[in-house]
C-alpha cells in the first residue's frame, strides 16, 4: 500500500459553527505556498460550502512562529517558457479569488511571518488578526526577487492601504510590524499571541468586517483619487524608480503598470496584466539571479562552516573598542542577536561613544514605532561598559574592533587569555592582517579567529569568518553561528591579507586611481560604475572609507600578496596634503557648508595638487571594464588558492560586501555570462597596454581553454 502524504490543509468546526482551517506544511520549518496544494485547497472549499452548519473561518497557521512565509520559488525554476510561469500566477489569483467570493467570513489570524502569496492569501480573506509579537512582519517582498506579487497583491492592497503606501511597500519589499500594519490599514485587530485565535473567532462570529475607507491626507485624496492626481503618482513613482535602479531592474515598472491596469481598467484588466507580468519576470536573467541568491543565501543558513561540528551558544560576549566598528557590532550582538554586551575602552569616552550610538539606532527605531519603548530599554540594558577587564571572566567570544597595529592586537590576545574562561574565542574585526600573525603568540591559538565586518555594522549584510591553520572547527562553527543571530551573512574565507572582500577590492580602486592619474575626471570614474550597477562609484567609496585606511592596507598587500597590489602614488600626496576623505570633510569631494544640500561637487584642486589634467579619454564602458576586469581576476585567484570555498561564497561575498550588482548574480555568474575567453581576451589585451597586474590568473586561463564555467 502507498503511504498517504500528509495533508497541509486540515479542516475543524468548532461547537460555535466556526470552521478552523489549519494550514501545516509537512517536514518544513515555515509554511509555504504550492501550486500542488490546489486542488488540496479546492477540496477544502467544497466541504465548506456543503456544511450549511458554518457561520464564519479562521485560517491559522500549524506551525509555533510562522503564519505563511511566502510562495515556494522553487516551482518557477521548473517553468520552461513565460506562458508556464503566467499559468502559476492565474491559478493562485483564481485561487484567492474562491477565497474572497465565501458568502461567510474568512479571518486570517496571523502570527510570524506573513509574506508574499502569505499575505495575498490573507488579503483575500475578510479580516486579518495579528500577534503583537516582533516576529510578526507584514510584506510583499517579491521585487527583491525580481518579480511582482502574482496573486492579486498588486490589486488588493492599494485597496486597503492605499495607493502611495501600496506602491511604497511593493517597489521595496517594505515589511511592516503588526502595529504599523494596523495604522496602514492592512490588519484590522492586533492582539498577543495567546489569544490570536479567540480573537480571530469572534471576529468571525461578528460577520464579515466593512471595509474601512483608507485614511488620506488632503494631498493625499487630491493624489489617489482624481484621475489627474493618480497620473502624477504613477509618473514620480516611474522617475523615482529608474533614477534609483538605474534602469536594470524590470520588476519595480511592471509592479506600476499592473496597479495602473487595476485602477484605470478594473480588477479583471488589472489581474490579466499581473498575471503577464509574474510570467515574463520569472524568464528575465534579472529574476534568474535574484532567485539564485536567494536559493544560495538559504543554502548557507543551514551550513556551520565546519562541516557537521555544531557552533557552541554563545551567551555572553564582549567587545574591545568603542570606536565605530565597536559600537556598530555591539549593537547587532544585543539587538539583533539578543546576547548582553560588555564593551571595554582604554577611557569612558570610548564606552559613552559605543552606548551613543545603540541609542541613536534605537531612539530612530522607536520614532518610526518599529519598537516598543520597553524593547528599547531592554536592549540598551543588555549593553554595559568597562575600562579593565571586570567582567568578562564569563565571555564566551570577545570581538576586537582597535586599530590595524600587529602588535596591539597581539596585546589584546594575551589580556584576553589572561581574563577570560579556556574556552573564550577571540575574534579580530580586522581588515586587513592575516589571523595567523595575530595568533603567533597565542597560548591558545585554536581560539583565535577573524571576524571581518563592514561599515557601517548595522546596515552591510556580510561578515567574513577567517579561519588561521590552528582554529579548531568548533571556534569556527560557533563564530559563524554568532555572525548570523547578529542578523548577518557569514561566508567562511582562508586566511590571508586582505581575506578576499578587501583583496578584490583593492586592485578594483587601485584602476580607478591609475585612471584618474591618466586624466579620467572623478565624475566620469563614479558615473562609470555606478551605471554598471554598483551602488557607490570608487571615488567616492574612497572618500566615504577613508583615504588614509586605503593607504594603511595596500602595504599590507603589497608585500603579502605581490606587485601587482602596489598602490598608485597619489595616495602619498594626498595623505601629506591632509585629505583623509568625508571623516575630515576633505578629499576627492568638498563637503561642509560650502557645498549646496544635495548637490556632489568635486574638490578641482585635487588634480592641481596630482598634477593631472582631467582630459577624459575613455567612454564610461572602458573605464567600467578596466576597474571590474581586475576585480574578476582576483576573485578566480581567490578561488584558486582556497581562500574562498566555492564560487558561490565569492558571489555573496561580492555582493553582501561591496554591493557587486545582485541583478549580475556576482563576479563568478558574471564571468560565466561574459564567457571566461572573454575575459582572458580583455585582460590579455589590458596586459599589453598597462603591465603585468593585468595577468589572466592560471585558474581563469584553464577555463578559457577548455570552455568551463563556474556553474
Amino acid at each position: 500500500m502507498t503511504e498517504l502524504m500528509p495533508k497541509t490543509f486540515s479542516l475543524a468546526v468548532r461547537d460555535d459553527g466556526v470552521g478552523v482551517i489549519t494550514m501545516d506544511v509537512a517536514g518544513e520549518s515555515m509554511n509555504v505556498l504550492k501550486a500542488a496544494f490546489a486542488d488540496e485547497i479546492k477540496s477544502v472549499l467544497d466541504e465548506i460550502r456543503s456544511n450549511k452548519n458554518i457561520k464564519g473561518l479562521v485560517i491559522i497557521s500549524g506551525k509555533a512562529d510562522s503564519f505563511i512565509a511566502g510562495a515556494d520559488i522553487t516551482m518557477l525554476d521548473g517553468c520552461q517558457t513565460a506562458q508556464e510561469a503566467t499559468t502559476i500566477a492565474a491559478m493562485g489569483q483564481t485561487m484567492f479569488g474562491q477565497l474572497e467570493a465565501l458568502s461567510i467570513p474568512l479571518i486570517a489570524a496571523i502570527h510570524g511571518p506573513c509574506l508574499g502569496g502569505g499575505l495575498e492569501l490573507a488579503m483575500a480573506c475578510h479580516g486579518r488578526v495579528a500577534t503583537s509579537d516582533g516576529k510578526t512582519v507584514l510584506g510583499l517582498p517579491e521585487v527583491q526577487l525580481g518579480l511582482l506579487p502574482g496573486s492579486g497583491g498588486t490589486q488588493r492592497l492599494p485597496k486597503l492601504v492605499g495607493l502611495q503606501k501600496a506602491l511604497d511597500m511593493m517597489l521595496t519589499g517594505k515589511q511592516l510590524r503588526a502595529v504599523q500594519a494596523k495604522k496602514a490599514g492592512l490588519v484590522d485587530v492586533v492582539v498577543p499571541k495567546s489569544i490570536l485565535l479567540d480573537a480571530a473567532v469572534k471576529m468571525a462570529l461578528a460577520g464579515k468586517p466593512q471595509r474601512k475607507p483608507v485614511q488620506l491626507s488632503m494631498m493625499g485624496k487630491v493624489l489617489e483619487n482624481t484621475p489627474f492626481g493618480r497620473g502624477i503618482l504613477f509618473s514620480q513613482a516611474e522617475k523615482q524608480t529608474l533614477s534609483k535602479t538605474g534602469g536594470h531592474y524590470p520588476a519595480p515598472l511592471k509592479i506600476i503598470e499592473a496597479i495602473k491596469a487595476g485602477v484605470d481598467s478594473g480588477l479583471a484588466r488589472g489581474l490579466q496584466v499581473e498575471a503577464t507580468a509574474f510570467g515574463e519576470l520569472c524568464m528575465t536573467s534579472v529574476s534568474k539571479s535574484l532567485r539564485g541568491l536567494f536559493f544560495a543565501t538559504t543554502q548557507m543558513k543551514k551550513e556551520s562552516g565546519a562541516g557537521d561540528v555544531k557552533g557552541a551558544k554563545v551567551k555572553k560576549a564582549a567587545v574591545l573598542g568603542g570606536g565605530l566598528m565597536g559600537g556598530g557590532i555591539a549593537n547587532v550582538t544585543a539587538g539583533k542577536a539578543g546576547i548582553p554586551v560588555r564593551i571595554k575602552d582604554i577611557n569612558q569616552q570610548g564606552i559613552s561613544n559605543a552606548l551613543k550610538y545603540s541609542y541613536s539606532l534605537l531612539a530612530k527605531k522607536f520614532k518610526r514605532r518599529f519598537i516598543t519603548r520597553i524593547e528599547m530599554q531592554k536592549q540598551m540594558s543588555m549593553l554595559t561598559g568597562t575600562v579593565d577587564y571586570s567582567g568578562f571572566h564569563d565571555v564566551d567570544i570577545v570581538v576586537e574592533a582597535v586599530f590595524e597595529d600587529l602588535a596591539l592586537k597581539q596585546q589584546m590576545v594575551r589580556d584576553i587569555e589572561a581574563n577570560c574562561h579556556e574556552g573564550t574565542i577571540f575574534a579580530s574585526n580586522t581588515s586587513s592582517l592575516p589571523i595567523a600573525q595575530i595568533a603567533a603568540q597565542a597560548a591558545r591559538p585554536e581560539n583565535v579567529i577573524g571576524l571581518h565586518y563592514f561599515s557601517p555594522v548595522d546596515k552591510m549584510p556580510l561578515v567574513e569568518v577567517i579561519a588561521h591553520d590552528k582554529t579548531s572547527p568548533q571556534t569556527i562553527a560557533t563564530t559563524v553561528a554568532f555572525a548570523r543571530k547578529q542578523g548577518k551573512t557569514p561566508i567562511v574565507v582562508k586566511d590571508g591579507a586582505g581575506f578576499y572582500v578587501n583583496r578584490i577590492l583593492a586592485l578594483y580602486m587601485n584602476e580607478a586611481a591609475n585612471l584618474l592619474l591618466e586624466g579620467e575626471p572623478i565624475e566620469q570614474l563614479d558615473k562609470a560604475l555606478t551605471k554598471f550597477g554598483l551602488p557607490v562609484g570608487p571615488i567616492t567609496l574612497l572618500d566615504e572609507v577613508g583615504i588614509d585606511v586605503g593607504a594603511k592596507i595596500s602595504p599590507i598587500l603589497e608585500r603579502e600578496l605581490g606587485e601587482r597590489f602596489k598602490a598608485p602614488a597619489a595616495f602619498d600626496k594626498l595623505i601629506a596634503d591632509g585629505r583623509k576623505g568625508k571623516k575630515v570633510e576633505k578629499g576627492f569631494y568638498r563637503y561642509g557648508a560650502a557645498v549646496k544640500k544635495g548637490k556632489k561637487e568635486v574638490d578641482t584642486s585635487v588634480y592641481t595638487l596630482l598634477g593631472v589634467q582631467p582630459v577624459g579619454r575613455l567612454s564610461l564602458t572602458q573605464i567600467s571594464n578596466r576597474c571590474l576586469v581586475q576585480m574578476l581576476n582576483e576573485a578566480v585567484r581567490c578561488l584558486e588558492e582556497g581562500i574562498i570555498a566555492s564560487a558561490r561564497d565569492g558571489d555573496i561575498g561580492a555582493i553582501f560586501g561591496i554591493g557587486f550588482p545582485p541583478f549580475i548574480g556576482g563576479p563568478f555568474r558574471y564571468i560565466d555570462a561574459l564567457g571566461a575567453s572573454t575575459v582572458v581576451a580583455d585582460l590579455r589585451r589590458n596586459e599589453a597596454l598597462h603591465g603585468s597586474r593585468f595577468a589572466p590568473s592560471a585558474l581563469l586561463l584553464e577555463m578559457a581553454e577548455q570552455g568551463k564555467t563556474f556553474y
